[in-house]
């Protein structure tokens, strides 16, 4: 069974294009519509489809911005509405897109050629393909949300309000989200990807789908034998692995 998800804030739109799918691919099957970036991301990461049809513009995480952080197999299809020039710079990057509204005809040629994709072994260029989001997210900027600056933690009948700056990391765990300071460790359940859509880039950043860092407290990086990244971050003993989406970020260190 192939398992597709469709991330698009409009749902009328989302439904037609599951429709158009339904009737050209049979055996496709559908996870829950996700509303917006946020939801594509915490379902992409659940779930792990083998496809997901992405819209580009959508509130929290352009689709640009979800794909970038995608750990799996999960092959992306961008539906985007955009000009013919922007859609001329998704061809020469060779990444699948569809145009609104989506025709039949092109939806088509787009679903053989997923066919063909899945049918082969997988044959991504991780660094290119992160590459090539980077280049093209200019054009794709998402919603701008209000900086985080406090969270609040409860423990018992006390509740923390914590700094942001003072946090060091944080990191999805089952349900919760952990708010690592350099004194302790609280438990919320903001998603680990609704805090990367309001936290300031310029000082937080994604090393894996799962962590995000605080690059004030950041003490350094390593390499192990197998050449995998790990960041190290002032006032706590342990390591926090680097996915190869997030590689670059650490080029010059």
């Amino acid at each position: 069974m192939t398992l597709a998800l469709i991330a698009d804030d409009e749902p009328a739109l989302a439904r037609h294009l599951q429709q158009q799918l339904a009737a050209l691919w049979p055996e496709l099957a559908f996870a829950p519509l996700a509303r917006n970036g946020l939801e594509a991301a915490e379902r992409i990461a659940e779930l792990e489809p083998d496809l997901a049809f992405l819209d580009i513009q959508m509130p929290g995480l352009s689709g640009l911005e979800v794909a970038q952080g995608i750990e799996g197999q999960t092959r992306v299809v961008f539906v985007t509405a955009f000009d013919e020039f922007a859609v001329q710079a998704f061809e020469h990057e060779a990444l699948d897109y569809v145009l609104k509204p989506v025709g039949s005809e092109r939806l088509r040629r787009t679903v053989l050629r997923l066919q063909q994709a899945l049918a082969a072994p997988p044959a991504i260029d991780d660094a290119r393909l992160a590459a090539a989001l980077r280049r093209l997210q200019p054009i794709a900027p998402a919603a701008p949300a209000e900086r985080l600056r406090w969270i609040r933690a409860g423990s018992g009948d006390v509740v923390h309000q914590l700094a942001v700056d003072d946090v060091l990391f944080f990191r999805a765990d089952d349900k919760y989200t952990c708010v690592q300071t350099a004194e302790t460790e609280h438990l919320i359940r903001t998603p680990i990807a609704e805090l990367a859509a309001r936290l300031d880039p310029q000082r937080f950043v994604q090393v894996h789908r799962s962590t995000i860092v605080n690059l004030a407290h950041l003490a350094g990086t390593r390499r192990d034998e197998a050449s995998r990244l790990f960041v190290r971050v002032r006032g706590c003993d342990r390591e926090l692995p680097v996915s190869k989406a997030y590689v670059h970020l650490f080029k010059a260190m």
